[in-house]
């Protein structure tokens, strides 16, 4: 598979600050990759650079295989861009804004005129007539993400789209960058990871300007500590049982096991069943997103 973005040890300074500290990571084609950090941690500048608007120190970023450069970069007919707080002609209605757009990218009227009704169907704005300064600011991210995708770019980036959303507003940019998937790479940078963890299946964490962790969602999963484990027995009173096992703890009824590998949670089985241990649940937690985040950067 084809990786349609490739950022190779790039590295960042603004004076004396190093922002990127060589980050590299790919993202293949039809692809939605979530690009994880705190606020502060690099992930503007990353993506900024990706579109040529900041020159890097060092690495190097290609876009369908070729080279990024500062300025006016030519990858850029294959990436569409939302940042993270898009601005309109507020006059302007949402077709007369999709038109504006395609006039200026060199497309066709017919070509515009097709598209842009594909793109509003898919954002939920086929029907808005209203002038664009009345537009709610979820409104205003489904227009950026239609503007984003109009002349059908391989890679569309989008700079924290659900940041200032609602859930409701959120739920929806979600699908539509689900939906976007068909067409383009997504990739978009976020702190909200429950996000991250509904859409993505590739994920980069950007923690000081450097990658501390990256890969499928499910692969991070399995390189972390192992799972934990609950038990709650029927007596209702765990304590009892501790001395039966290891690295257990007694809490609001039930006992905790941590960092459980899967021989470890099979000993724990067999002295369930060897002592005729009446049990209510017994369940492995799997690890959520969150977890893996504050465990890779330490917290």
């Amino acid at each position: 598979m084809m990786n349609v973005l490739e950022v190779s040890h790039i590295s960042k300074h603004f004076g004396d600050k190093e922002v990127l500290k060589d980050v590299s990571f790919n993202v293949p084609e039809n692809c939605i990759f979530g690009f994880i950090g705190k606020n502060g941690a690099g992930k503007t500048t990353a993506m900024k650079a990706v579109l040529g608007l900041h020159p890097v120190d060092g690495g190097e970023i290609k876009v369908c295989g070729e080279k990024v450069t500062y300025g006016n970069s030519p990858t850029n007919r294959n990436v569409g861009y939302l940042p993270d707080v898009p601005e309109f002609y507020g006059f302007m209605n949402a077709a007369e804004y999709l038109k504006l757009c395609g006039e200026i990218t060199g497309m066709s009227s017919d070509d515009i005129k097709k598209r842009s009704g594909e793109l509003l169907e898919m954002v939920g704005l086929s029907g808005e007539k209203h002038r664009i300064k009345g537009f709610s600011r979820g409104m205003k991210q489904r227009l950026g993400i239609a503007q984003a995708l109009l002349n059908r770019p391989k890679l569309l980036i989008c700079d924290e789209p659900t940041s200032a959303l609602d859930p409701v507003g959120r739920h929806e940019i979600l699908d539509i960058l689900l939906a976007a998937k068909e067409q383009s790479s997504v990739v978009f940078s976020t702190h909200i990871l429950s996000d991250v963890e509904r859409i993505c299946s590739d994920i980069a964490i950007l923690e000081g300007g450097k990658i501390v962790l990256g890969g499928s969602v499910d692969e991070l999963k399995k390189r972390t500590e192992s799972q934990s484990v609950e038990l709650v027995p029927l007596n209702g009173n765990p304590e009892k049982l501790l001395g039966l096992f290891h690295n257990a703890k007694a809490d609001c009824g039930k006992l905790i096991f941590e960092s459980v590998n899967d021989e470890e949670f099979e000993e724990i089985l067999h002295i369930v069943l060897a002592n005729h241990i009446g049990i209510e649940r017994i369940e492995r937690m799997e690890k959520d997103l969150e977890q893996v985040f504050l465990e890779v950067i330490g917290k």
